[in-house]
């Protein structure tokens, strides 16, 4: 059985072709989502800085591939020179349940998150967007960069985190990527047209103060209720709200279930990517909206994913 690992899984990804593979899966939809945290006390270890989690996320398009990906998320790792998030995938053929290839969870998660912010960002963000800021210090965030650049025009990149001195943005540089860091984040987000944060936030760091008409927010780091990167004003000052998935944000995620729960929206007010990619709700209507797309991945993107790149793979040799 193939196995793609990691330096297979970044050779073979193209952020174009990625984000034509997910806005295929939002078009066609998937027979079969789950999405699982495994809570239980020997699968979920509270510890003194957070929460390690068990992720499991299969999807099903009938006749065609099914798979799941099995991934730990283990936030304290980077202190012992290990991913915070580490996994495997399992691809299997749709029309035979043969099992046709593994492919390394860590690997797919980046370049699969990183393509759905970029596909979100094609269909919101203006298409003259040519500032981006990216905050977040950990292994996401070039990938964010290199994806968003891949959709629009960017001539300038700004990365912020807390720890600045960790980042370092020779690498992107190299690839002809225009980074540079960014040193004070209300001055970035002021001046920013996409707004891309990968962080473990629990208290915002974007205000809705800050936000420039005509901006793009892509949220992506918080998956869990206590988790929040941008604050209230920031969901009320948006157009429209986006989600990727209504299972793993609708009730799920800070930045979406505590809006809505303090009214400032109705669950039924809120649009994901499968109605946009159909044209079943609206995008971005005009250039000084700002719009508001929050990322909580979905096992149907990790399968349009890998079904991707195993056929890439496949034509490749």
């Amino acid at each position: 059985m193939l196995h793609l690992d990691a330096r297979r899984i970044h050779a073979l990804s193209d952020y174009p072709g990625l984000v034509g593979a997910l806005k295929a899966m939002n078009r066609q939809g998937v027979d079969i989502i789950e999405r699982m945290l495994l809570s239980q006390p020997t699968r979920r270890q509270e510890h003194g800085t957070g929460q390690n989690d068990w992720l499991l996320l299969p999807a099903w398009s009938f006749d065609r591939y099914f798979g799941i990906k099995l991934v730990s998320v283990f936030p304290d790792n980077p202190r012992r020179d290990l991913p915070a998030i580490q996994g495997i995938y399992a691809l299997f053929d749709g029309r035979q349940g043969t099992a046709i290839a593994t492919l390394d969870g860590a690997a797919l998660t980046l370049v699969k998150t990183a393509a759905n912010s970029a596909m979100a960002s094609d269909l919101l963000s203006r298409k003259d967007a040519a500032l981006l800021l990216v905050c977040g210090g950990g292994a996401l965030a070039p990938h964010l960069i290199a994806a968003h650049c891949a959709v629009r025009p960017i001539e300038r990149v700004l990365w912020w985190s807390r720890r600045p001195e960790a980042l370092d943005p020779a690498p992107l540089r190299a690839l002809g990527l225009p980074v540079e860091i960014a040193g004070d984040l209300d001055r970035a987000v002021h001046a920013a047209d996409i707004i891309s944060t990968a962080t473990r936030a629990t208290d915002p760091i974007i205000a809705g103060e800050w936000l420039k008409p005509g901006c793009h927010l892509d949220l992506v780091g918080g998956y869990l209720p206590e988790m929040r990167e941008a604050d209230d004003a920031a969901f009320r000052r948006a157009a429209r709200h986006y989600v990727d998935a209504r299972l793993t944000t609708v009730g799920v995620a800070g930045d979406v279930c505590a809006p809505l729960a303090a009214g400032l929206a109705k669950e039924g007010d809120i649009i994901d990517m499968f109605q946009l990619n159909r044209g079943e709700r609206p995008g971005r209507e005009d250039n000084r909206e700002i719009t508001w797309f929050k990322s909580g991945g979905g096992g149907h993107e990790d399968l349009a994913a890998a079904q991707y790149l195993y056929e890439r793979h496949i034509g490749a040799n």
